[in-house]
């Protein structure tokens, strides 16, 4: 018979009596003394669970137990303590929240072994802290979604052009990382890849970030200063929300694409640019174009390729692989003894329209992983605890209202709002859209429809 193996932590005379009945079992003990080999074992070997001693100096404190359970991904833990000790309020929490089981001594035999093979199983279950970069998706950005797929196959097609690109969605979509991926792709990866918040930048100062200026170019410009164009010679320089770019300096930005080459402030002398210029906006640039807001002529130019990066609640199956990618990367620093989500947490999560698409989920998850004293993050650790009363309370109608105000919204921003092309997508008439958005109306009005979904 192969035995399992159990990490036994102890350092007292306990550890032959633990011994002698762990080795007349089904399992193998590796004793140590060390936390670090302790936690090092289950990582490097497999091990499914560990049993802790901490009736001999082992829980002074606690930092050490807690930062070993916690960190300790894909083992489950049980202690032994004195009867004694339960009396202490500190220990009693740790118990609760970082261990699969306790025992008071002496050991009831049968009893632990129970409980180790119930842990043992239990960590057979968990979900590996990380997927293989495959499974996650692809240039750094964490989906497997069919929307993702295609965005990962429009970036790859962009490795053998050098055009301009520009790419739209919404905020918290992860646009710069999809620009990004653009700029690691090309032929211009070993080079500098400059970004630039054209809406975070003062209206007065966005000429001499993106230009720079000579030294006397005006008052307080006391030294020569490269700009941010210049400074992404040879490589790419992607301007962030485009759109609030100024009319006047959408005027400057059309001759660097025409002619490829700028004037700093202060200069007559023309400098040629080799650069790539990939652009954003979460604004719909065509209707921004229509409303005189935008440039036509310079929208022509940086549309050459266009590229769409997803809202989350279009990216079926991503949520649960974006939600435990961040918990991990929150929980090794974090040091608590949270252990991932649970299922009702999932549940909520995957129906939540996120607004603020990742960049919310990521604010949420962190929010939780630092806030939460619960082994499994529930909704209200994640501020969704609405959605759970909401659904609770949902009637038929109110349900399948909800689902179809839901599937015309997203059918109207992938047609930038065209009612025609939008119910053409959904297979309806256009009377019945109207029909469907007038009755969605109503409900929202009278509080029956959740207009954030």
């Amino acid at each position: 018979m192969i035995k399992r193996q159990v990490v036994l932590l102890a350092k007292s005379s306990l550890f032959s009596q633990m011994q002698e009945l762990l080795s007349a079992s089904d399992w193998q003990p590796l004793q140590t003394v060390e936390y670090e080999i302790a936690k090092s074992l289950g990582a490097d070997r497999g091990i499914h669970v560990g049993l802790i001693d901490l009736s001999e100096g082992n829980a002074s404190g606690f930092d050490k137990v807690e930062a070993l359970t916690a960190n300790s991904h894909g083992m489950e833990w049980i202690a032994l303590v004195t009867p004694v000790m339960l009396s202490n309020p500190s220990l009693c929490r740790l118990l609760k929240l970082g261990f699969h089981d306790f025992h008071t001594l002496p050991v009831d035999a049968s009893r632990l072994l129970a409980s180790l093979g119930h842990a043992h199983g239990k960590a057979r279950l968990t979900v590996p802290a990380e997927l293989p970069v495959d499974a996650q998706g692809q240039y750094g950005m964490i989906g497997t979604s069919k929307v993702m797929r295609d965005l990962y196959a429009m970036i790859d097609k962009t490795r053998s052009v050098d055009a301009p690109v520009l790419i739209d969605g919404e905020s918290g979509t992860g646009k710069e990382l999809v620009a990004h991926a653009i700029h690691q792709v090309s032929s211009r990866a070993n080079a500098p890849f400059v970004a630039v918040n054209c809406a975070a930048l003062p209206a007065n100062l966005i000429q001499s970030e993106l230009f720079g200026h000579e030294k006397g170019a005006f008052t307080g410009a006391q030294q020569r200063k490269i700009g941010r164009l210049e400074a992404a010679v040879g490589g790419t320089i992607f301007l962030d929300e485009i759109g609030d770019l100024p009319l006047e300096l959408q005027v400057n930005l059309l001759r660097v694409l025409q002619n490829r080459s700028i004037e700093r402030l202060g200069s007559h002398q023309e400098i040629q640019l080799d650069i790539r210029v990939v652009a954003a906006s979460h604004v719909n640039l065509e209707q921004a174009v229509k409303q005189g807001r935008f440039r036509e002529d310079l929208y022509y130019r940086l549309n050459v390729l266009k590229l769409h990066s997803p809202p989350l609640r279009e990216r079926d199956g991503d949520v649960p692989l974006l939600a435990q990618h961040y918990f991990h990367a929150f929980a090794a620093s974090a040091q608590g003894s949270t252990r991932g989500f649970s299922q009702q947490a999932l549940r909520v999560m995957n129906h939540y329209a996120w607004p603020g698409n990742v960049r919310e989920l990521i604010n949420r998850v962190r929010r939780a992983v630092i806030m939460s004293e619960n082994p499994l993050l529930k909704p209200e650790d994640l501020g969704l605890e609405k959605r759970v009363a909401d659904a609770g309370s949902m009637t038929l109608d109110q349900a399948r209202a909800q689902a179809e105000f839901q599937a015309i919204r997203c059918a109207l921003r992938r047609n930038q709002n065209n009612m025609s092309a939008a119910a053409r997508q959904l297979g309806i008439s256009r009377a019945t859209l109207y029909r469907v958005l007038e009755r969605s109306a109503g409900m929202a009005t009278e509080g029956r429809l959740d207009q954030a979904v």
